[in-house]
């Protein structure tokens, strides 16, 4: 009698997740990328966006809005050498505050939400 081949066992699928964890990932995503850029919404996409539509919604939007005040940023760098990126660097900095605040209590709400100045990078 011959052994059969080694067969690894499957990977489970990502389980869908209840409606508040959901909503906290969502605001966390949000909150994570007030404080710190794009990284957290990269990684949330990543991680997160096979777990539940409102998760994934809200973690692409994040990204789509981080990644746009990212290269809006890089602009007023460069254009620091006419002066004007001094104004342009300051105000992406309160947009990114203020606009992922807002996203959080509308996530942690259970409301959609898209940013009003992102590129759509992600569906």
């Amino acid at each position: 009698m011959t052994t059969p081949p080694y067969q690894p066992p499957a990977a489970p699928g990502s389980p869908a997740m209840n409606p508040p964890d959901e909503k906290l990932w969502a605001t966390l995503v949000h909150v994570g990328g007030a404080l710190f850029g794009f990284l957290p919404s990269l990684i949330g996409y990543l991680v997160l966006k096979d777990r539940g539509p409102f998760v994934r919604a809200h973690t692409a939007t994040a990204l789509n809005f981080q990644l746009t005040m990212l290269i809006a940023e890089v602009v007023g760098y460069v254009l620091m050498f006419v002066l004007i990126g001094f104004v342009i660097v300051p105000a992406v900095y309160v947009v990114r505050i203020v606009f992922s605040i807002i996203a959080a209590v509308k996530a942690n709400k259970g409301d959609w939400y898209t940013y009003p100045l992102a590129i759509r990078f992600l569906s």
